[in-house]
């Protein structure tokens, strides 16, 4: 009787509620997500550009009615921007320039977000074949992705660990390549959070009272050489070179002309005195190596103390996107 019990016991280990299978996995992380008030989430992002790599330390915070705080860190350039979203708009700040894009926008829902929790969620609901795998040391999901501004990527997997705590999410290109991986080292679902944690008035005091803004200033004074774009689309040419200066700089002018014309300005990077809010029509756009804001048919971003604009009526979002990333690297381009 004592060998028939303790069979029963094993087979029910083996086979009732300690079972993960794929409804088991996907139900424990959405009510995980879901039934959390305010969270946060600390993680590191590697996105990766040909043979670069960019790092990013990430704090995420979220609070229930639709309140998200990004804090983004790269760590290669150490510039810092808050994607913020409050009851109000939707906002990129970049604290050492003391400025920010404020954004008609529905940001994060109308994109995957790979190191947004509950952006994840909705990707695995809105995916009809969410395939499970039991991993060595855990589980995996492969997901379906939705990048309207960048087609390339096409799935991720997301890695959990034993207890079904969500360690890792790779995000793959078309080519099956890995393009963007993001490590969770930590998450708290009960995280104490306020409207006032997502205030953008906070960053305001804090560039006002920061004696790091003066030194910024001093050392961008000057823009000491023009990047060309290492992306070109075919039969497209550099037409023409202008370099103005500003009162905060100097600023040079590039026309682009063929196929697909189009016009970069780059500009040195100032930090306003007064907090400067600059309103746009589109939607925070992730770049290899910074936040920029992306409208109908123009794209600006700030990078190793440079302001770009780039604007074109006849670029695609997705090569608006590679010639801004291709900027990355300093390439001579034939005037013709």
């Amino acid at each position: 009787m004592k060998k028939i019990f303790l069979l029963l016991i094993s087979v029910f280990l083996l086979t009732g509620c300690g079972k993960v299978d794929k409804e088991k996995l996907v139900k424990e992380f959405v009510n995980r997500v879901e039934s959390s008030k305010s969270y946060i989430a600390n993680s590191n992002m590697e996105i990766y550009n040909g043979e670069d790599t960019f790092v990013y330390d990430i704090k995420v915070m979220y609070m229930d009615d639709d309140y998200y705080r990004v804090d983004m860190l790269n760590t290669l350039s150490n510039h810092k921007q808050v994607i913020l979203r409050n009851e109000e708009e939707v906002y990129v700040v970049t604290p050492s320039l003391n400025k920010s894009y404020k954004f008609v926008s529905d940001w994060p829902y109308n994109s995957s977000q790979s190191y947004l929790l509950n952006s994840l969620v909705n990707d695995i609901k809105n995916e009809d074949n969410v395939s499970f795998t039991k991993e060595e040391k855990g589980y995996s999901l492969k997901v379906g992705v939705e990048y309207p501004n960048n087609p390339n990527l096409s799935y991720e997997m997301l890695y959990f660990d034993e207890d079904l705590n969500l360690n890792t999410v790779a995000v793959y290109d078309t080519e099956g390549i890995v393009a963007i991986k993001v490590v969770f080292n930590k998450v708290d679902y009960k995280a104490n959070l306020s409207p006032n944690d997502f205030d953008v008035n906070n960053f305001v005091k804090e560039n006002i009272d920061s004696a790091d803004n003066e030194n910024e200033t001093e050392e961008t004074a000057s823009l000491e050489d023009v990047i060309y774009p290492l992306y070109i689309p075919a039969n497209t040419y550099l037409k023409g070179k202008e370099l103005v200066n500003t009162e905060n700089g100097e600023r040079v002018i590039l026309t682009f002309n063929g196929e697909k014309n189009f016009v970069l300005i780059e500009e040195t990077s100032v930090a306003r005195d007064e907090f400067e809010i600059i309103p746009v029509y589109g939607d925070p756009l992730m770049l290899s190596n910074t936040v920029g804001a992306l409208s109908t048919n123009s794209l600006s971003w700030s990078s190793d103390n440079v302001d770009y604009y780039l604007a074109s009526n006849d670029l695609s979002t997705s090569e608006i996107l590679s010639i801004a990333d291709s900027l990355n690297v300093v390439n001579i381009v034939e005037e013709k």
